[in-house]
C-alpha cells in the first residue's frame, strides 16, 4: 500500500517536512491529529485554500485525525506580507468571515467516523488571556534574534514599509496555536503552504521548549503555471469558493480554461483522480489536444469539490447550451442568469432593438458596417439559432428567463443582451467546451 507521503509527492502536495523519517514513520504507527489554519482575512477562502483543504482531506482519507483552525484571533491581525501592513479589520467584521470560513472548511471534512474533523476557533484561548500572562508563559520563550531572521520579517525591516509589532507578533500567537493544541487534543503536525514555514516553525519550537515533545510540520508547494508565473487569478480577481463572490459558472470556466502545460498538474494537485486515470487523461492531453478531455475533467471535479455534484452538472449543461451543443430552454432561471453573468452586455428593448444594433452596442463588432457583413457572411447567432435576416429583431419571445438573448459571433465569441439592464460591455471570447 502506498504510504500517505508517498501520495502526496505524486500529486505535487508536498513540498518539505521538519524530518520527514520521523514523520513517515509517525504516520504508519496510528492515527495522527494534525491541523491547518485558515484566517479570516476576506470573507470567502479562495484557490490558495484549497490546496490546504485538499491536503487535510488525503489526510483523513489515510485514517488521520484533521483539525481545521479559524483564526477569529489572528484574523484581527493577519499574517505579515511581502507588500507591507494589512488593513486591520473591526472585531464584528471578523467574527463574520469567521462564521463563513466554517461554513465553507465543513464541506470538505468528515465530522462522523472513527476519525472525525474537529472545527476549532483560536479566540477561544487568545481572548481571556492577559498580555501579562501572554509575554510571561509564551513571549519568555520567543528570542528576537530567530525572529528577527525570519523571511518575511527580515525583508520587510529592510523595506521603507518596515513592520509593526502586531504584526511581528503574529509568529507567536501561531505557535501559541499549536502549542495549545497539542494541549487540547494531542495535536503533533501542522501543514501549511510553504510560503508559512518560518510560521509553522515557531509551534514547533515552542512544543519543544515548553512540553518537551517533538512535533512535525508539513508544507504544499506553491502553486505555479507551467511558465513559473503565478497561479490562480481569474479576470475577475481571486479564484473565490463562495458562489457569492465567484459563480460556479465562472468557477467552472475558470479551471476549464487551463493551459494544456498546466492540466496534469492541477489535475494531480485540486483533485482526487486516482494516478491510472491521470495517465490516461495525459495521453489525451498529448494525442488529442482539441478535445480538451483533461481539462473537462478537471473543472467538473473541482467544482464538484467546492459547489456540489448537481451544480457542476449544471453549469457544465450551460456551457454546452451557451455554444450551441445543447438546448438553451433546458436552462433553468438560475442557470442561466449564473452562466451569462461575466459574459459582456447590453439593455435590449424587445421588439425595438435589432440584432444589428445589439452587435455593436455589446462590443461583438466594431460597428454597423462590419456587422452587416458578419450576418451576411452567416457568422451571428441569436440564442443559437443564425441569423440571416439583416432586419431582425430581438422579439420578447426570444428572451430566456424573461429577460436574456444569447448573442453570438463565430464559434465562441459571446454576450448577452440583457432586458433588464442599462449600458453595455466589451466583448470577449470565452473558451469553448
Amino acid at each position: 500500500m502506498t504510504h500517505i507521503l508517498d501520495e502526496l509527492r505524486r500529486r505535487g502536495l508536498l513540498a518539505q517536512s521538519t524530518d520527514e523519517a520521523v514523520l513517515r514513520e509517525t504516520l504508519s504507527a496510528g492515527p495522527v491529529t494534525f491541523y491547518c489554519g485558515f484566517d479570516p482575512t476576506a470573507p470567502s477562502l479562495h484557490h490558495g485554500h484549497l490546496v490546504q483543504l485538499v491536503l487535510m482531506r488525503h489526510l483523513q482519507l489515510a485514517g488521520h485525525r484533521p483539525i481545521a483552525l479559524v483564526g477569529g484571533a489572528t484574523g484581527l491581525i493577519g499574517d505579515p506580507r511581502m507588500s507591507g501592513e494589512r488593513t486591520l479589520n473591526d472585531k464584528d467584521t471578523v467574527a463574520e468571515w469567521t462564521d463563513r470560513l466554517k461554513g465553507q472548511i465543513s464541506r470538505f471534512l468528515d465530522f462522523d467516523g472513527e476519525n472525525p474533523a474537529r472545527m476549532v476557533n483560536n479566540l477561544d484561548w487568545t481572548s481571556p488571556l492577559s498580555a501579562i500572562d501572554f509575554l510571561r508563559d509564551i513571549g519568555k520563550h520567543y528570542r528576537l534574534g530567530t525572529m528577527l531572521a525570519k523571511d518575511t520579517v527580515a525583508r520587510r525591516l529592510a523595506s521603507d514599509q518596515g513592520i509593526s509589532f502586531t504584526e511581528f507578533s503574529y509568529q507567536i500567537l501561531q505557535g501559541m496555536d499549536f502549542l495549545e493544541l497539542f494541549r487540547r487534543h494531542g495535536c503533533t503536525l501542522q501543514t501549511g503552504g510553504n510560503d508559512q514555514w518560518g510560521n509553522l516553525l515557531s509551534g514547533v519550537e515552542l512544543i519543544r521548549k515548553v512540553e518537551g515533545a517533538q512535533a512535525q510540520v508539513l508544507t504544499t508547494p506553491l502553486i505555479t503555471k507551467a511558465d513559473g508565473t503565478k497561479f490562480g487569478k481569474s479576470e475577475g480577481g481571486a479564484v473565490w469558493l463562495d458562489p457569492s463572490m465567484m459563480s460556479p459558472y465562472a468557477f467552472f470556466q475558470f479551471w476549464l480554461n487551463t493551459d494544456d502545460a498546466d492540466v496534469i498538474g492541477y489535475l494531480k494537485t485540486f483533485t482526487f483522480v486516482d494516478l491510472e486515470r491521470m495517465s490516461e487523461l495525459e495521453v489525451a492531453v498529448r494525442e488529442r489536444p482539441a478535445a480538451r478531455e483533461a481539462q473537462r475533467v478537471l473543472a467538473d471535479e473541482v467544482t464538484a469539490l467546492v459547489h456540489g455534484r448537481e451544480a457542476s452538472r449544471r453549469v457544465w449543461q450551460a456551457s454546452q447550451a451557451l455554444f450551441g451543443r445543447a438546448p438553451l430552454g433546458d436552462l433553468d432561471d438560475r442557470t442561466v442568469t449564473e452562466a451569462v453573468a461575466e459574459l459582456p452586455r447590453a439593455a435590449v428593448s424587445p421588439g425595438q432593438d435589432s440584432v444589428l444594433d445589439l452587435l455593436v452596442s455589446t462590443g461583438l463588432t466594431a460597428g454597423t458596417g462590419a456587422a452587416r457583413r458578419t450576418i451576411s457572411d452567416g457568422g451571428v447567432y441569436l440564442n443559437n439559432v443564425k441569423v440571416t435576416d439583416i432586419g431582425r429583431m430581438v422579439e420578447p419571445s426570444d428572451l430566456i428567463a424573461g429577460r436574456f438573448a444569447i448573442l453570438r459571433r463565430g464559434r465562441r465569441t459571446l454576450a448577452v443582451v440583457d432586458a433588464q439592464v442599462l449600458g453595455g460591455a466589451s466583448a470577449a471570447s470565452d473558451r469553448s467546451p
